[in-house]
């Protein structure tokens, strides 16, 4: 979905392909329908989220149980891919891409860490994220901070 450039940010066109593929191994469900209601950062006190897994990535998830984080990597489907300068909400002037959190960029892929709050038959319950109901599920890490 396309985004309207704000002063100052400059777009540069994208690759012709895709260098690799992904499987999406499930579907992250929060409170948030709009980007703009989403949180910065989120919060390990914050509401509690559900990892819905495809079932064939269900068996993936023993062992987890016990572990009191996670890392969720996701895909920001949402996001523009073609800034190269970008000009951040609440601040001054322009950056590169690489120089901001945003999740505008080439490969939007973003990485929370979160707290578990218990392992389903259908998936997880987890506090600390800041993505859209129904972002794609890329990877499921134990964190070891």
């Amino acid at each position: 979905m396309d985004y309207p450039i704000r002063p100052g940010e400059i777009a540069g066109p994208l690759p012709e392909s895709f260098d690799a593929g992904l499987y999406f191994i499930g579907r992250i469900r929060t409170p948030w329908a709009n980007r703009s209601d989403c949180p910065h950062r989120g919060a390990q006190d914050g509401p509690t989220c559900r990892i819905e897994l495809d079932e064939r990535w269900r068996p993936a998830v023993a062992g987890l149980e016990g572990r009191e984080f996670l890392q969720l990597l996701y895909f920001m489907h949402l996001a523009r891919r073609d800034l190269l300068v970008q000009a951040p909400r609440g601040r001054e002037g322009t950056v590169g891409t690489f120089a901001v959190r945003s999740p505008v960029r080439p490969n939007p892929i973003a990485s929370s860490v979160v707290k578990l709050e218990a392992v389903e038959p259908s998936g997880l319950l987890v506090r600390g994220l800041d993505c859209v109901d129904g972002t794609p599920l890329i990877d499921i890490k134990p964190h070891f901070g």
